[in-house]
C-alpha cells in the first residue's frame, strides 16, 4: 500500500478517543483522513452512504470478505462491520495518514495483513474513572452501561499482551495524552506534510 502509514486506534469507549481525534483532525486539518467502514446495519437518520459507512447488504459484505478484501471484520449485536482495503487505499490516495478506529479484536486481525500501521491504544486511568465517564454522557441504560463497562475490562485485560501497541496513552489529562499521541505520529505527520510540498 503506498502512502503514509495509517494509524490504529484503540481503547474502551469512554477512554477518550474521539475527543483527542477531534483536536488532531483540527490541528492538522487535512493531514488525517478517515477510512469509512463497512456495515450491513440500517442507516440512522441523518447518516450518509459513502460519508458516515458504506451501507451493503450481508451477502455483499461476505462475498468481499471472502475475496480477501476486507483487513477486518467482525460482528456487533447481528450487523457486521468492517474495514476494507479498499477505503484505506481512498485514504492513502488522497496523501492522508488514514485513521483507523478499531476495537481490540479488530487490532489483531489487522496484525495479520501486510498493513503496518502504527498501533496506540487510548485507556482511561481506571474503570471507574471510565464508568463515571459514561454516566456523564447520559446515553446509555443501565444495561449498555454495564455491557461497555464488562467490554472495556475485557479490552484493558487483552491490550496488556506485550507487542500488541506501539504505544499506550493513558487519558487521565486530555492535554498530556494529546501530546503524547502527537509526539507518535509526529514522524509520519511530517512525512506527510514533506511530500505534499513536492
Amino acid at each position: 500500500m503506498q502512502g503514509p502509514r495509517p494509524v490504529v486506534l484503540s481503547g474502551p469507549s469512554g477512554a477518550g478517543k474521539s475527543t483527542l481525534l477531534k483536536k488532531l483532525f483540527k490541528d492538522y486539518e487535512n493531514i488525517f483522513g478517515f477510512s469509512v467502514s463497512h456495515t450491513t446495519r440500517q442507516p440512522r437518520p441523518g447518516e450518509v452512504n459513502g460519508k458516515d459507512y458504506h451501507f451493503v447488504t450481508r451477502e455483499e459484505m461476505q462475498k468481499e470478505i471472502d475475496a480477501g478484501e476486507f483487513i477486518e471484520h467482525a460482528e456487533f449485536s447481528g450487523n457486521m462491520y468492517g474495514t476494507s482495503k479498499g477505503a484505506v487505499q481512498a485514504v492513502q490516495a488522497q496523501n492522508q495518514i488514514c485513521v483507523l478506529d478499531i476495537d481490540i479484536q479488530g487490532v489483531k486481525n489487522i496484525k495479520k495483513t501486510e498493513l503496518n500501521p502504527i498501533y496506540i491504544s487510548v485507556q482511561p486511568p481506571s474503570i471507574a474513572v471510565l464508568e463515571k465517564r459514561l454516566r456523564d454522557r447520559k446515553t446509555e441504560t443501565e444495561e449498555s452501561l454495564q455491557k461497555r463497562l464488562t467490554a472495556a475490562r475485557v479490552d484493558l485485560e487483552l491490550s496488556k499482551e506485550p507487542g500488541l501497541f506501539d504505544r499506550v496513552i493513558i487519558n487521565d489529562d486530555l492535554e498530556k495524552a494529546y501530546s503524547e499521541l502527537k509526539e507518535v505520529l509526529l514522524e509520519e505527520i511530517k512525512k506527510t506534510e514533506e511530500s505534499r510540498k513536492s
